[in-house]
């Protein structure tokens, strides 16, 4: 199998590593650098400058706005923005429930909410676990009953990624309590200033607020908030989080990540010399840059299979386990880096009068590093991937 780029494709890169290089504002990309919490603003900034040179959707068909990228282009895109430190697009909308619409919705909903989506003025959020159906999903317990004006959906959902930001959330609920319990379930498109929506703050072991519980008290929904046909929401689902796990390897952030760990590593700390001398810290180092590049070819490999076949590959299933590792082992890097100077966590606008412990860089590694404890667990959790390896791959 010939992985190697074509001509067009390396053309490509270039394009996209310029683009970034040049549009990127360099607040946004201080940030990011930095590894400091992106505001609401900076993700729709940025997003925004995207939509204007058409890449706001990359990897949707260009009939409903996108850029119809190949599979390749579009692991090219996001391998470059994500190593030149640009925000990510908000996955919820563009790489969620907008295929969802394009693919399964009415003409109206097309029409509504895909513009809105590409340009970020819709922020959506994903109504999909609850307290009792995590990985088992299905015996969700959210509940739709129809009436005359429409429907009325009560339940409650957590783990809701940005759910204080957005504007709509996309919710499974069940629709019919005597079918199987996959059979039972219907998607709902619901406007989040709908009377009976509450949402909760939960605090993140890193100190930040990303997700959220959100209580939905007889939300009453119009016949129009239904995706598709009733009871198939099971089937949306499925497609959607097939949708949700292209770059779920998140090679570029890895790489970003280690231009990091080897630019702080060369800072004298702590009354030692640069960690980067330390033969045992450069042997860690370079295992993770070989695993790296490996991950990189087998993702290549992934892709190729895909665009061959037309239809993911279940091979797949090793980007997320491995990704996920990898991801992990470059934050367990930038903590060896800084030591002990990462344990005073503060955040940048903390106004006590206590002096800085540290330098500025050390203070978000800490952080960093636990919040990446997640990334073995979201988009399938690594257990659940290893059974997909087990029967799909291996035949067990």
């Amino acid at each position: 199998m010939d992985l190697r780029l074509t001509e067009d494709e390396i053309a490509f890169r270039a394009e996209v590593r310029a683009f970034v290089r040049d549009n990127l504002p360099a607040s946004i990309r201080e940030k990011t650098v930095a590894g400091r919490r992106l505001s609401k603003d900076d993700y729709e900034r940025w997003t925004r400058i995207l939509a204007a040179k058409g890449w706001g959707a990359p990897h949707w068909p260009q009939e409903w706005g996108g850029a119809g990228w190949s599979p390749i282009q579009l692991s090219i895109f996001l391998d470059e923005t994500q190593r030149g430190n640009a925000p990510e697009l908000v996955a919820f909308g563009v790489s969620m429930v907008g295929p969802v619409i394009y693919t399964f919705g009415s003409k109206a909903q097309k029409q509504r909410f895909l513009p809105r989506i590409i340009d970020l003025s819709d922020w959506w959020c994903q109504g999909f676990s609850e307290p009792g159906a995590g990985s088992d999903l299905a015996s969700l317990r959210t509940s739709a009953r129809s009436d005359a004006d429409g429907w009325v959906i009560s339940g409650q959902k957590t783990w809701t990624t940005m759910a204080q930001y957005a504007d709509w959330i996309f919710v499974l609920a069940r629709t019919n309590a005597q079918a199987k319990k996959q059979e039972g379930i219907s998607f709902f498109l619901v406007d989040m200033k709908t009377p009976g929506i509450t949402v909760k703050p939960i605090q993140t072991i890193d100190g930040g607020h990303e997700v959220n519980e959100v209580f939905l008290d007889d939300v009453r929904v119009p016949a129009d908030a239904l995706v598709g046909e009733e009871n198939k929401g099971w089937d949306y689902a499925k497609f959607l989080l097939a949708n949700e796990r292209n770059g779920i390897a998140r090679v570029g952030v890895s790489k970003a990540r280690l231009d990091r760990v080897r630019q702080l590593a060369s800072i004298p700390v702590y009354g030692s010399g640069p960690k980067i001398e330390d033969p045992f810290f450069r042997a860690k180092l370079a295992e993770v840059e070989v695993e790296l590049k490996a991950l990189e070819m087998t993702q290549m490999r992934v892709i190729s299979n895909r665009r061959g076949a037309g239809k993911p590959d279940p091979a797949s299933s090793v980007l997320k386990i491995k990704g996920s590792e990898i991801q992990q082992a470059t934050t367990d890097l930038l903590m060896e880096v800084v030591g002990p100077y990462a344990l005073p966590y503060r955040e940048s606008d903390d106004m006590s009068n206590e002096p800085p412990v540290g330098p500025d860089w050390a203070s978000p590694l800490a952080p960093i590093y636990f919040n990446n404890r997640k990334v073995s667990i979201y988009g399938g959790s690594n257990e659940i991937q290893r059974s997909i390896i087990a029967k799909a791959i291996l035949g067990l």
